[in-house]
């Protein structure tokens, strides 16, 4: 249990259970805690939160947990040597796929993989790379009705009787990790998931098409950071959408199902997903023509992470990540924007916004946060009237931000 740390609705843990009572053994739910690249103190309390919550309920079930400091490949491997089948989870990223090759070309008993962090698993959705949302909505969306099912309830016929390792926020102290204040406004786990996805059904739902690129209201959901960390299952949250008759439910599931699973397809088929390179050629080529065009403003790394820029609105968007460890999705368009802009050359503002986003979102270094970044600079949208700096990459500005919203109110709020 790797990247989908939640017993609820996770069908690598459904089909271990099956598996054990079938054979009349007990479960072992193993996990390996590492110094994962670019996370900090930030991102592990909210994982332990979460983590703790998991503990308790694997009791409640009967099975074991098996927890040790170390790369995750290599625990799940010391495990498995007394196993009769090992169960991998699913993530997506390079690192990931990694720790889940080096499992099953070394493990002693069979090995079988397991997705369960999206609604349509990525190689059944598409075979390639996907140019954009339309693209792979067209292939998604046949495919939805044998997927959107409920899952069966689990119980282990058999529990665990070995020692169980204990998890705490002690932990954290035996980790060499960049020390960051954690964010204020969220607290990791299934339970907070839960409570939030409520909030957002019964009072925001209704009018979340209409609103929800507005960053002076708080019309989303805030699933991202569980996603995340796989505290919560992007099935459970489809299915309790699907409940409601809702006006908003259709522009909310184009977003968890379509649009996130675009994002998956994407760094799964793209090698280079977290750099410059992996643009499309039409985006690097027109991003390259200007390199040398003249900069309003030219910041550094430091003065970006410090929100030292004259834009009291992108200001605004870099504290909101850093106080809370979230940016409203709509200002991360304008950040990352500003971004290109204001930096010495295209790659250097790719690094930049990819240092940012990684270090202060709670879903940094993540498929959508990869993905957010790429379309900053043009993945997955198309070419548009030629300007500087920015070529035919599409352009956005403050006056578009006054127009559309009360903008001055956001900024006065992060701001401060």
């Amino acid at each position: 249990m790797q990247s989908s740390q939640r017993t609820e609705y996770n069908h690598s843990l459904i089909y271990a259970v099956e598996e054990a009572n079938k054979r009349n053994q007990p479960l072992l739910v193993a996990f390996g805690l590492t110094e994962f690249p670019e996370a900090n103190t930030r991102h592990y309390k909210f994982m332990l939160n979460g983590l703790i919550q998991v503990q308790e309920k694997l009791q409640g079930l009967g099975a074991g947990l098996g927890f040790k400091f170390g790369i995750p490949s290599s625990v799940c491997l010391e495990y498995s040597r007394k196993a009769s089948l090992t169960v991998l989870d699913r993530g997506y990223l390079k690192i990931n796929r990694e720790w889940y090759e080096e499992i099953s070309r070394r493990a002693s008993c069979p090995v079988v993989q397991v997705e369960s962090n999206a609604v349509v698993p990525v190689e059944d959705a598409s075979d390639k790379e996907e140019y954009s949302a339309a693209t792979i909505r067209r292939k998604i969306t046949p495919k939805l009705e044998k997927y959107l099912i409920d899952v069966p309830k689990i119980e282990l016929q058999r529990g665990f009787k070995g020692e169980n390792k204990t998890i705490n926020h002690e932990t954290l102290e035996k980790l060499e990790l960049v020390r960051i204040s954690e964010p204020l406004d969220y607290s990791g786990g299934y339970f907070e998931a839960d409570k939030l996805l409520d909030e957002f059904i019964t009072g925001k739902l209704d009018g979340y098409h209409e609103k929800k690129n507005d960053p002076t209201l708080d019309f989303v959901s805030h699933m991202s950071p569980y996603l995340h960390f796989g505290q919560i299952s992007p099935l459970e949250i489809a299915l309790r959408i699907n409940e409601i008759e809702s006006k908003g439910a259709k522009s909310y599931l184009e977003e968890l199902i379509v649009r996130r699973e675009l994002a998956i397809n994407f760094v799964h088929y793209n090698p280079n997903y977290d750099t410059f390179e992996c643009l499309p050629n039409w985006c690097k080529e027109t991003l390259n023509e200007h390199r040398r065009d003249p900069r309003p403003y030219n910041y550094t790394l430091r003065e970006l992470e410090k929100a030292e820029t004259h834009d009291p609105y992108w200001n605004a968007a870099q504290l909101e990540m850093v106080k809370s460890g979230k940016m409203h999705g709509y200002m991360r368009m304008y950040w990352g924007k500003k971004i290109i802009e204001w930096t010495q050359s295209p790659t250097e503002a790719y690094i930049h916004a990819l240092y940012l986003n990684n270090k202060y979102e709670l879903d940094g270094r993540d498929p959508n946060g990869y993905t957010g970044v790429a379309w900053c600079f043009g993945k997955h949208d198309r070419p548009w009237k030629e300007r500087p700096i920015f070529g035919k990459i599409r352009y956005m500005n403050d006056r578009g931000l006054e127009r559309k919203f009360k903008i001055r109110k956001y900024a006065e709020k992060w701001v401060k």
